[in-house]
């Protein structure tokens, strides 16, 4: 199990789903000081109540990663309240839906602020901060499967996912001399609450859509959140020793694969 007894951590979107998981695991493997963001606000608080009945000082601070300016002022708050943060998790994204047919400047920009230009500006001052600092660091960015295609619905998610995967591995090179690793996590289609919420929105999915998309996976079941956080706590911490620049696929469909 690693030893997060001295991980400083910032996650983004940390007050539900895979970023709260995330949460959860690193506090449960020692982690005493982290800094969890959203935009909902009494999602947020109440993550962060849970969080601290472990006895980690947690705090949630709300944050608009669609605002480059919010994103790097996240992390600025963080460095003010437990001085040097050692590990960044960017798990905060937009999934709104657009093909190449119908996705609309404003969307495209939503998308691509969310999804990239915010997690690019707040790995930055992450970054920066680690070198003034002079200590190692470690980010793993939240990706997805889509990055390497996508459905024809996803056009605008999954180029800027594509481009998280690129700022994932570009950074990775930039960093690694000043001992800062970023890696990356193409998750697949994840049990969540966001989900669920998505699937009755836009699929005009009702109550059994998850029993029902369950049945017909290969291991029976979607991703689950618990099972992503043990690899992102992994990823963090100093048990994965020099890896850097990594995109790991998380999900039982193999890209590539075709049937026979």
């Amino acid at each position: 199990m690693p030893d997060h007894a001295r991980t400083v951590a910032v996650i983004t979107g940390g007050g539900q789903g895979l970023g709260l998981a995330i949460a959860e695991r690193l506090v449960a493997e020692g982690c005493r000081k982290l800094v969890i963001s959203g935009r909902n606000v009494l999602k947020g608080e109440a993550a962060a109540e849970g969080l601290r009945a472990s006895g980690a000082d947690v705090r949630f601070l709300p944050a608009d990663m669609s605002d480059a300016g919010e994103a790097a002022e996240l992390v600025e708050r963080a460095l003010m309240r437990f001085g040097p943060v050692n590990a960044l998790v960017n798990a905060a994204a937009s999934t709104a839906r657009g093909s190449i047919l119908d996705t609309t400047p404003e969307g495209w920009d939503e998308l691509m602020d969310t999804n990239a230009k915010g997690p690019f500006f707040a790995l930055q001052r992450f970054a920066q901060a680690a070198v003034a600092a002079g200590h190692p660091a470690s980010c793993v960015n939240i990706v997805t499967m889509s990055s390497h295609c996508g459905q024809s619905f996803l056009a605008g998610y999954a180029a800027s996912k594509a481009a998280l995967a690129n700022i994932t591995k570009n950074s990775a090179n930039a960093l690694r001399a000043h001992r800062i690793r970023v890696n990356g996590v193409n998750v697949g289609w994840m049990d969540t609450p966001g989900e669920d919420a998505i699937q009755r929105q836009f699929h005009g999915a009702g109550d059994g859509w998850l029993e029902a998309a369950e049945a017909k996976q290969p291991f029976g079941m979607l991703v689950k959140p618990g099972h992503v956080a043990g690899l992102v706590s992994y990823l963090l911490s100093p048990e994965s020793g020099v890896m850097t620049g990594a995109m790991v696929d998380f999900d039982q469909n193999v890209n590539g694969a075709y049937g026979e």
